[in-house]
């Protein structure tokens, strides 16, 4: 027998027959995949991003983990002790500590360093050596390895020791960095007098000024007063001030700390390396610091250092804020993540019916001539997984390749769920249509939905109506809350199935008087459109209201972090434009007409501050005064949005004060007169006002008076400005030409450095794209609804022809048609992203959002809020691509003649 006698192959013969539906259908699989797999994995990207970040621009002395142990034990011989404090003794320790780190830690050798300090920091005995306040200064010693590779020999040399350095030793050589010599006046050659040693003073003679190579890393940075000197206080009352600095010995200058009261101890610095980590070490590492710290990991660090030995860093802190800000930003990338996910099924499921549909006649004659379920669905699985499986996998080669640094398996089951989901939708929906064989197929738009699809709908129904309701009464429970991230598709599931049912009965409705009009095209509009089935109606308006839902909370989260910034930045500078003197002296007389030449500026007006006590017997002065002109200010903190009031709230009146206040204050002093110390001089004030914020104290407490009557103060040494589009070199240039030691502070620059970090970026550029892929898919959906019942719209449309209606007439009652089902959408869609930011509005930290690498900068207490346009323009959108494809469809439709469509016996 011939090899082929046994017929050509199923597949092969499928898809030369229609091998363009297999090329179409092969593109989706492979979009749907990559999309499936790039998005846990650029997910995964920017984590790591954020926590490199985090960890790279954390200061040094919070990310270094300090090994430290205190002096060998004073009962052991002297040279025993010695040596345990030497170079060799240390790095070896050094070598076995740093291969106890638990992963994910891993060690930079280049900033990392050892060796024996002063854990008390020695006096001076130097009377030339600068006292700010009469108080010598005090000398950190540190004999730390690895200062040639780390600084550049400024003046003289690097200091040296020799191996008979003892604990008698009261001589030894140290370097300092070129600050510490130019703030106490130090060079090679100074000497250095210590105290603290039991049997005389101990001699450093400075052999060399060094310039730190990357002062801003870990070996100068982790002990700052080694690269900077610093003011201390004594802590008495008034305080007095000295300055403390730090002195580099030779390492093996170490033995020599023993013999004094400096208490030394030995240290071991680690300094991350930040290389290596992702973002999915996060938990490991917290994990691994906490047992270093007081744990399993601290033992093993006492087994080579020391039973004394004690392991501390910041570096907890630092990954704890990343956490945070993290878990804040998460629920934003989850709800896109599941709106993303639920459109693309919905596409996906929607494919299998179209392709089930098209070969509705082909698999009943099949199912009629004896063919089983399991044969039929077994063939269509092999057809759809000839270009399912291979596009599925380049697209997880293509996303492998987009985003190189991120885990495999997420992206593995991603693209594995989107290739079974594509192999598998045609096969159950041909399954489950032809499970009985049939002698043809009725008209879906006279058939009523059975018992048990109503049943389904109203399960389905049930379930998301009672996740919704138990989200809204319980609340966002935090991060990996699955009823939080899948909110929008609950919703939009909801809306749907409610819609589907409801809206034909208002169109039958309307179909009875519009039959009584002249002209058929508005009642067969309305009749169609009415009599639309459910099962095709239900699946694309899902989808929109999935997508327009998606991008309406996304809308409204973006909106409302460009709002908290905005209002961020105007809290740090009151005004657009804030001037000030370094040392809170006067303004000069000049500067405020000079300023308000300056093009762009609207108002001017100064601000002098003082600090008052409540009462005579209190002797700190907190409370901040302002003394402002009231007819400008007031106007100006209208215009800023930061409390504004009328002039007349500031009067004076048989010498006391009219006042605004904040609300702590006047809580405190109520509405009567009150008499309270000033820097210039006793006043009695009444609060007429309470505002919340002012420009010239945006934060804290404060009191407003008339300047006027704050008469033995210095004068104004606040300048602000507001005007939008304000020049803002001619503006530094005014500043500069009124005086010297003036700083200027804009707006709009406070704003720009309000930028987003790894993680904020990483978000909002997932969700943007989240949301285009949405809309792609929506609109996809539409077509595939649209396609779906064109062989049916285009056949009406040829027999209504035969009856004397014309090509226009025709394009206008499918363009009618869809009209209802988009103005469904629409309006639904934005009732449905209105609900959801209600919904989510309280797990959204806004403020963490907008600002979580924004140190010092006080946040607004900004709340998520619907943004209008955020649901008005996908909105709009949706409805003029749903006409723009109806149209397309009717002109198309159009083109064609008549007898293409009428066949005899032909049920649609």
């Amino acid at each position: 027998m011939p090899p082929n006698a046994q017929g050509a192959s199923w597949v092969g013969t499928r898809l030369r027959a229609a091998p363009w539906p297999a090329v179409v259908f092969g593109v989706l699989v492979l979009v749907t995949a990559f999309l499936a797999a790039v998005l846990p994995r650029a997910v995964e990207a920017y984590e790591t991003d954020g926590l490199r970040e985090a960890v790279a621009t954390a200061a040094p002395e919070s990310t270094v983990l300090e090994l430290k142990t205190e002096q060998p034990g004073l009962n052991r011989p002297e040279e025993a002790r010695a040596d345990e404090v030497r170079p060799e003794a240390l790095a070896a320790v050094y070598g076995r500590a740093r291969a106890l780190l638990p992963e994910p830690l891993r060690v930079d050798p280049d900033e990392s360093a050892y060796g024996v300090r002063t854990g008390k920091s020695l006096q001076a005995l130097d009377a030339w050596l600068p006292r700010p306040d009469g108080l010598l200064p005090r000398f950190t010693l540190l004999a730390q390895s690895g200062a040639a590779g780390h600084a550049t020999v400024r003046e003289g040399r690097l200091p040296t020791a020799d191996g008979s350095v003892s604990v008698d030793t009261r001589s030894v050589e140290g370097a300092v960095t070129a600050e510490t010599a130019r703030t106490l006046r130090l060079r090679a050659g100074s000497t250095l007098t210590l105290d603290g040693f039991t049997d005389g003073p101990l001699t450093v003679r400075v052999t060399g000024v060094l310039q730190p190579r990357h002062p801003e890393r870990s070996y100068w940075s982790a002990e700052p007063v080694l690269r900077t000197p610093a003011m201390a206080s004594d802590g008495g009352r008034p305080p007095q001030f000295y300055w403390e600095a730090g002195v580099l010995l030779a390492p093996g200058a170490a033995p020599a700390l023993l013999g004094g009261q400096g208490e030394p101890e030995r240290y071991w610095r680690f300094a991350p390396a930040t290389g290596r980590l992702s973002g999915a070490d996060t938990a490991a590492l917290a994990d691994g610091i906490a047992s270093l710290e007081d744990g399993p990991a601290l033992v093993r660090m006492r087994g080579v250092a020391g039973p004394t030995a004690q392991l501390s860093t910041g570096l907890e802190q630092v990954v704890g804020a990343y956490a945070e800000t993290r878990d804040a930003v998460a629920p934003v990338v989850a709800v896109a993540a599941f709106g993303i996910a639920a459109v693309a099924f919905v596409v996906l499921v929607m494919s299998g019916g179209l392709a089930a549909a098209r070969r509705e006649g082909e698999l009943a004659l099949l199912r009629a001539r004896g063919g089983s379920l399991r044969g039929i669905a077994g063939r269509l699985l092999a057809e759809n997984a000839v270009p399912a499986v291979p596009a599925a996998a380049c697209g997880l080669l293509l996303a492998v390749l987009v985003v190189d640094e991120a885990r495999l398996l997420p992206a593995v089951l991603g693209a594995g769920a989107v290739a079974v989901l594509a192999c598998a939708a045609l096969p159950v929906r041909a399954a489950v249509a032809h499970r009985r064989p049939r002698a043809q197929q009725g008209r879906d738009d006279l058939a009523r939905p059975g018992g048990r699809r109503t049943v389904a709908e109203l399960t389905l129904l049930v379930l998301a109506a009672g996740s919704v309701l138990t989200l809204r009464r319980r609340g966002p429970a935090g991060d990996g809350d699955l009823l939080v991230s899948a909110a929008p598709v609950l919703v939009a599931l909801v809306a749907a199935l409610v819609l589907v049912r409801l809206y034909p009965l208002p169109l039958r409705w309307a179909a009875g008087p519009a039959g009584r009009l002249r002209g058929v095209v508005g009642f067969l509009s309305l009749a169609r459109a009415g009599r639309s089935p459910a099962a095709v109606a239900t699946l694309p308006l899902l989808a929109l209201l999935t997508a327009l839902t998606t991008a309406a909370f996304g809308g409204s989260v973006l909106a409302g972090v460009a709002d908290a910034r905005d209002r961020a930045a105007l809290l740090q500078t009151g005004a657009d434009a804030l001037v000030t003197t370094a040392d809170g002296s006067p303004l000069p007389a000049g500067l405020v007409p000079a300023v308000r030449e300056v093009a762009g500026v609207r108002q001017v007006t100064a601000v002098g501050i003082v600090f008052a006590s409540e009462s005579a017997s209190d002797e700190a002065r907190s409370l901040t005064v302002a003394g402002v002109e009231p007819d400008a200010y007031g106007e100006l903190a209208g215009r800023m949005g930061l409390g504004g009031f009328e002039a007349g709230r500031l009067r004076i009146r048989d010498g006391v004060l009219d006042a605004v206040a904040s609300p702590e204050v006047a809580e405190r002093l109520g509405r009567a007169p009150h008499r309270i110390v000033t820097d210039a001089g006793p006043l009695t004030v009444r609060i007429t006002a309470v505002r919340p914020r002012t420009p010239a104290v945006p934060e804290g407490e404060f009191l407003l008076v008339d300047a006027a009557g704050l008469k033995d103060s210095a004068g104004p040494s606040t300048l602000l400005a507001a005007g939008a589009g304000l020049d803002t070199k001619a503006l530094r240039a005014a500043v500069r030409g009124a005086g010297s030691g003036l700083s200027v502070t804009l707006r709009s620059e406070a704003r720009a450095a309000l930028s987003d970090a790894p993680l904020q970026a990483g978000a909002e550029r997932i969700y943007l794209w989240a949301v285009a892929a949405g809309a792609g898919y929506a609109v996809l959906a539409l077509v595939l609804g649209l396609v779906r019942s064109a062989p049916e719209r285009a056949a009406l449309l040829a027999r209504l022809r035969t009856l004397g209606m014309t090509t226009r007439q025709g394009r206008h009652l499918l363009g009618l048609e869809a009209l209802p089902q988009t103005l469904l959408a629409a309006g639904g869609g934005m009732a449905v992203g209105w609900a959801t930011v209600g919904l989510l509005a309280p797990g959204i930290d806004l403020d963490r959002l907008a600002l979580a690498d924004a140190s010092g900068v006080t946040p607004p207490d900004a709340v998520l809020r619907t943004d209008l346009w955020s649901l008005a323009l996908p909105a709009a959108g949706a409805m003029l691509l749903a006409g723009a494809v109806a149209v397309a469809q009717a002109w198309w439709a159009g083109r064609r003649t008549p007898i293409s469509h009428l066949r005899a016996g032909d049920m649609r």
